[in-house]
Parts: C-alpha cells; structure tokens; sequence
C-alpha cells in the first residue's frame, strides 16, 4: 500500500563491530547505521579509522585498538558504557591471515594470526558481555577457510575452524540470557584485502566460485543484517555460508 514506510530493522539499537575500517565490516558499519543503530567501529591505525567514520557520516563512533590487546578492549567498552550504556549486536570482524605452507610457518605468524583470531575473538565476546542486553546478537567473521583446504593456509584455516566452535559452545553458554551466537563466513569477497594478491591467485579462487564473480561487501553486509536483526531469530549456533556456494559444492 502506498504510504506505508518499512521499520528499520536496527532502531534504537547499540551495535559494535571490530575491524570495522575497511571492506565487509564497514560495509556493514554503514548499513546498520542505515537501519536504525548506532555503530562504534574499531580499527589499529587512526587515519583509516577516522577516515571511516567520515564515510560512516553518522551515529557512530571509532576507537582505536588492537583486538588482541585486551587493554584496548577494555578501552572500547568503556568508551560504549560512558556513550551508550548497552550493546545489542556485536560483529566480530577483526581478522588477519597470511599464506605459508606447513615447512614454512613461524612461531609469528602462528602467535599474530591466533592473538587476533581466535584469542581476540574470546576476549572481544567475553568483555561486551556485561554491557549486552538480553536477547542480543553476536556474529563472528569466519571463512569457507575453516571448512575447506586451501593450500598454505593451514594456521588461517584453523583459527577460522576455532571461532566456529565457539560459536557452538557460546550458543550453549548464553543461551540463558537468549543472545544468540552465529558465525557469518564470506568466500572470497572483492576487498582491499586483496590488493597486492597476485592476479594468478585471485584468478584461481575466482575459478572455484560456481557463481562466477568474487562477491562484494554489502553482499556480506546484507547477510550480518539478518544475523544482527529479528529476521533470524531462530537462528543460533550456525555458520551462515556467504561464499557464491563454493563450501557447499
């Protein structure tokens, strides 16, 4: 009917995403903000914070930090106690990775993939906590990485293999305060990730899409929205495959 106008699916709400300068998850910043929430972002480096929250336009907030620096961390939810008081969605986005066959790993790159995605993903859930509201939603940024083999990979893989089993345990965890836990993994998604990845290797993941295209964040910001709003709220526990179907081929 003509005259009719939609609800946003976010109103009033308090959401937090990490690594939320860039790619998917700003993409994501932007249309939680579209739908009604206000959005506090966090990124490592100030000028592409800043820049982002510039993008962003409104209702949003950045704050500096490391996920894998708990005093940041600390330093985030204060910052959203003293502004908001509450959190209803949190993404989960902070990730890094790099490629380096199993005779090839160091003690490095194992330690700095671990402390952001695995260690910073626990801490990041386990400190929002007391700020979030009953009934709220956590997403935590996977990857079709921790349910195929890619090669030189392997320690990527495995920490995204890990926040999906947090995702079961937590959905158990909280399940008495009705906050739901699901993990949202992209496939390979046209991103200023990618930039510096040799046109071969691009070529080839592209290859493995039956869709044909690499996808584009606010393809991967649509599916958070779902996650983040009452549109899903039977669903807990999951990992919800954003990937042109290459994981389930």
């Amino acid at each position: 009917m003509k005259g009719l106008t939609t609800m946003p699916k976010l109103e009033d709400k308090v959401a937090v995403i990490t690594g939320g300068t860039s790619g998917m998850a700003l993409a994501t910043a932007k249309l939680f903000v579209e739908e009604g929430a206000y959005v506090f972002i966090t990124g490592r480096r100030q000028k592409q914070l800043d820049d982002a929250v510039k993008a962003i336009g409104r209702n949003v907030t950045g704050v500096q930090g490391d996920v894998a620096n708990l005093g940041d961390l600390d330093r985030l939810y204060e910052t959203v106690r003293r502004e908001k008081g509450k959190i209803d969605v949190l993404f989960a986005s902070a990730g890094t990775g790099d490629f380096a066959p199993i005779g090839e790993v160091t003690e490095e790159q194992f330690d700095r993939t671990f402390g952001v995605n695995v260690r910073g993903t626990l801490f990041t859930v386990q400190k929002a906590l007391p700020l979030f509201n009953d009934g709220g939603s956590i997403i935590m940024n996977g990857s079709i990485a921790g349910s195929k083999g890619f090669p030189a990979f392997g320690v990527y893989s495995a920490s995204k293999a890990a926040v999906r089993s947090f995702a079961r345990t937590w959905t158990l965890d909280l399940k008495h305060r009705g906050i739901r836990v699901n993990v949202l993994s992209p496939g390979t998604i046209d991103t200023p990730i990618l930039e510096g990845v040799p046109k071969e290797a691009i070529d080839q993941f592209v290859a493995l899409i039956p869709r044909g295209t690499m996808g584009r964040p606010e393809e991967i910001a649509t599916a958070a929205l779902f996650l983040a709003s009452s549109d899903s709220s039977f669903v807990t526990g999951s990992e919800l495959f954003v990937d042109g179907g290459v994981a389930q081929i």
